[in-house]
């Protein structure tokens, strides 16, 4: 790839996705020094609560959420059910390989650190909804194939991540013999935490759209309102990241290396999830552009969920919420230096006869 490719594709990232990576480690720095400073703040964070959490993280997680789903073109939906070559492979990697894989590796690597192992597969669970688009778009992918994915992996969400959440981690580990003392939780624990922290945003996102593009016409919705309540997404991770390091100051202080440990199968996972789809994709004949589509949706996660929900269901100081406050800063280098992987890969498939830009129908601006 020649340098000025390098330099296109880190030019299509906002200054906030750039150095998105940079904005986690300060929230961590943040909230590390936070919590030392300023005595009896887990008190005054946990007196009023939301489901259980502070209501401080629970608005937080709330408003990290709803502009990742303000973005997502609900009218599409049929233009990609039609097309099984991509939405079967899509949701078999999504709901049955992905969640599988994390759980083997949580109990491979992590085998003596039952929270964190825990965090892992909720995040393995957590499909992603978010940045996936972003990494699609700089890929050359498939934008709208990408936005009607990341909307059926929402609706589904909402629909059976309490039941594979209840299947994970109480049943399954028994059926294997592996121990469950340390993975009892209720699978309407969960179901109620999804219901809240992504049935919300997800009405709030659908609503918005619908009235938005209704009042002031899709240009006005997808040019104007969309850039200004974009970043709030980002604004309420870092948020929610700050607090949950000022409360876990001690513990993380304490133990760096457990730090390194969670890292490890989130970057096995992103390797196989994203190598295998890409693979796949190539191998049953989808267009570069629905192969990449393909590829980043399949390893992405949605960490937001993750973390709300390891947080209702397990607390804000719990390593299960570490896991998952550890996972945006693993993912984002990864996904970026897969971005350069496809581009690079797209020299195997025979040229489009059209751009993703040109198709009929798409959108020309950026669905991110």
């Amino acid at each position: 790839m020649s340098t000025a490719t390098d330099r296109g594709v880190v030019g299509k990232l906002s200054t906030l996705d750039r150095f998105l990576p940079a904005w986690i480690l300060a929230a961590m720095l943040a909230g590390l020094a936070t919590g030392r400073v300023i005595p009896g703040l887990g008190a005054a964070i946990d007196a009023v609560q939301v489901d259980g959490i502070s209501l401080p993280i629970a608005l937080g997680l709330l408003i990290m959420m709803y502009p990742v789903l303000a973005k997502v073109r609900y009218d599409r939906l049929d233009t990609v059910t039609r097309d099984r070559r991509l939405l079967l492979p899509s949701l078999l990697l999504n709901w049955v390989l992905g969640p599988a894989l994390m759980f083997a590796l949580a109990w491979l690597l992590l085998p003596d650190l039952p929270d964190y192992r825990t965090g892992l597969i909720i995040v393995g669970l957590a499909r992603c909804i978010a940045m996936v688009i972003i990494w699609n778009d700089l890929a050359g992918g498939d934008r709208e194939a990408a936005a009607v994915l990341v909307a059926l992996n929402s609706v589904f969400q909402v629909l059976a991540f309490g039941v594979l959440g209840w299947f994970y981690l109480a049943v399954l580990p028994g059926w294997l013999g592996l121990p469950q003392a340390d993975l009892a939780v209720s699978g309407w624990a969960i179901a109620r935490s999804v219901l809240i922290f992504l049935g919300i945003p997800l009405l709030a996102g659908y609503l918005s759209r619908r009235l938005g593009k209704r009042a002031r016409g899709r240009d006005w919705y997808e040019t104007r309102f969309l850039p200004r309540v974009g970043p709030l997404a980002l604004y309420g991770l870092l948020f929610t990241i700050v607090v949950l390091f000022a409360l876990q100051g001690g513990q993380i202080t304490s133990r760096p290396l457990d730090v390194a440990r969670i890292a490890l199968p989130l970057l096995v996972y992103f390797a196989i999830m994203w190598t295998g789809s890409f693979v796949l994709g190539k191998a049953i004949g989808l267009p570069y552009e629905r192969t990449t589509t393909l590829a980043f949706t399949a390893a992405g996660n949605n960490f937001e969920l993750a973390i709300a929900v390891a947080i209702a269901t397990f607390g804000a100081t719990s390593g299960q919420a570490l896991a998952g406050v550890v996972g945006p800063l693993i993912e984002v280098p990864v996904l970026v230096a897969l971005v350069y992987a496809a581009l690079l890969a797209r020299r195997f498939f025979a040229p489009s006869t059209a751009t993703v830009s040109e198709r009929p129908g798409h959108d020309t601006a950026p669905s991110a």
